[in-house]
């Protein structure tokens, strides 16, 4: 579902102005008549609405695909609302089902402790801390008891809970389902009902989860939160979902020339969309943009701005610059201006196929024995893992001194 454009003549500029931020880029505002009704009474009231994310710290670290929704948080919260980052470190020891064929292991406390301590430092390269309430959803879970718990429990049926779709078809094709997993969109939802929160993001993932905290509050005698779900970033490929395990992301700790190199590494389709969910830029400014390139502008321009724009956000506007150079002089330094160009599918790829496919060796072994040998380089830099796999993008190989390829992987 592509969100509604606002063409209401009767919102104010304010109100306006909220809806639009509240729909770039989005999937779903649900319902969006419920929203406008919250952004005019805030505006009449002063009051600032209260905006609910909840990350569970099921990884260290964060990657830019997560901060699609940090974003959002980031505009709303740029035109006066209260943003709450919640660490699910209860709803964590239950585990996610969302989007799973099975059971997810359920982390121990000391896991979720170890990383939970990095997540809102992380957050907070996105997110303004000083206009930030966090909070750890341990606090009102873990006061309910077997009696809150199953009085929760009662204000939702299984036959509702089957509606979803994970759920439902895991019951189908036979696999098992455990009574705990029915816990956690009940819990997160009661995370609602705890924050009295008015909106509440996530992944298009969350949706039904999301849906149940707006349940969740009318049980509870609250005004439901309206739901707002962003899609989930194609990562490097272009085609996935981002995701360490399919080696497509850009973890947002990385350093500033990787993270560089890597934004370069996308499609010129896949930029205005990594433009949308991840940059600052206003929509006007993305559009004008788009139109110098559409008009003959070099898409590369638009795509070092981008680059520079996430890099400087994760590190500094000086480390952004410094990447840049380094991308330059790495591309450029040592390389013939005729080599030969070569066009090899498969990404993520081991560099040893990669080198054999781009013809510059004869087999897998072959190029083994390059790398561990220190004769193999990669846009410049020499490739010392032989276990190294290398995501969609442009590069240029290097095989000894004299052979040399420039391989577009996709």
């Amino acid at each position: 579902m592509t969100p509604k454009s606002v063409t209401s003549a009767n919102l104010s500029e304010g109100v306006g102005q909220a809806l639009e931020v509240s729909l770039r880029g989005a999937d779903e505002l649900l319902p969006q008549d419920e929203w406008i009704r919250k952004l005019q009474r805030s505006e009449a009231t002063g009051q600032p609405l209260r905006i609910k994310l909840g990350l569970d710290p099921t990884a260290p670290d964060i990657h830019i695909g997560h901060t699609v929704v940090l974003n959002k948080m980031r505009q709303l919260q740029d035109i006066g609302h209260t943003v709450i980052f919640l660490i699910g470190d209860f709803t964590t020891t239950i585990g996610d089902p969302s989007g799973r064929n099975s059971t997810r292991p359920p982390l121990t406390r000391e896991q979720i402790e170890a990383n939970a301590q990095t997540y809102y430092r992380q957050a907070s390269m996105v997110l303004d801390p000083d206009k930030t309430e966090i909070r750890y959803n341990s606090e009102w879970s873990d006061p309910l008891g077997a009696r809150g718990m199953i009085q929760l429990a009662a204000k939702y049926t299984v036959a509702r809970m089957m509606e979803r779709d994970d759920f439902s078809k895991r019951f189908k094709t036979g696999q098992s389902i455990s009574v705990h997993e029915f816990l956690y969109p009940l819990m997160q939802g009661y995370d609602s009902v705890a924050l009295k929160s008015d909106l509440e993001l996530g992944g298009t993932d969350q949706k039904f989860n999301l849906l149940v905290g707006r349940h969740l509050q009318q049980e509870y005698g609250q005004e439901p939160q309206c739901i707002l779900t962003m899609p989930l970033l194609e990562g490097l490929d272009g085609i996935e979902k981002m995701s360490k395990s399919k080696n497509n992301y850009i973890g947002i700790s990385e350093d500033a020339p990787t993270m560089f190199a890597k934004v370069l590494s996308i499609s010129d389709v896949l930029m205005w969309r990594w433009y949308t969910l991840l940059s600052f830029k206003s929509l006007a400014e993305i559009a004008a943009l788009k139109a110098e390139v559409e008009a003959g502008r070099n898409p590369k321009d638009a795509k070092v701005a981008l680059a520079k724009e996430i890099t400087a956000r994760f590190h500094s506007t000086a480390a952004a610059d410094a990447a840049e150079q380094d991308f330059n002089n790495r591309s450029k330094g040592g390389v013939p201006d005729d080599i030969p160009e070569r066009t090899v599918s498969g990404a993520p790829i081991g560099v040893a196929q990669l080198l054999k496919l781009a013809g510059l060796v004869e087999s897998n072994g072959e190029g083994n024995r390059m790398i561990d040998g220190g004769g193999v380089r990669v846009d410049s830099t020499v490739i010392s893992d032989k276990g190294l796999k290398l995501p969609a993008g442009n590069y240029v190989l290097q095989v000894g001194k004299r052979k040399f390829a420039r391989v577009q992987l996709s």
